[in-house]
């Protein structure tokens, strides 16, 4: 007979402290070994400790958005925008930003 005390999951666990986050850094590198296919998902899951349909996940999103790789609206480093290098263009958007919320908002 089973004797052993319930576990009630609504009590005593939150599924939202033990959810992980991943850095960029690191999906990238999963999938990467994923695309090279020297391993199989689960070789690649048990080597990362993730779940292979988060593996799957990953590799689908960056097949999806590989074109935005080679799309030119990318910064580069050194790059910045206009209003950047003009200060006078960046107080004017500024005072123009406030002069507009303070309407809207009525202060």
């Amino acid at each position: 007979m089973y004797t052993e005390k319930r576990i009630r999951y609504s009590d005593d666990f939150n599924i939202q402290e033990d959810r992980r986050s991943y850095p960029a850094s690191f999906k990238a590198q999963v999938v990467l070994a994923a695309l090279k296919e020297n391993k199989s998902l689960a070789e690649l899951a048990m080597e990362y400790a993730v779940h292979p349909g988060q593996i799957s996940l990953w590799k689908q999103q960056l097949l999806n958005n590989i074109s935005l790789v080679f799309e030119n609206t990318i910064a580069h480093p050194g790059t910045g925008s206009k209003t950047a290098n003009n200060p006078h263009a960046k107080i004017g958007q500024l005072m123009a930003e406030n002069d507009f919320l303070t309407k809207v908002l009525g202060r």
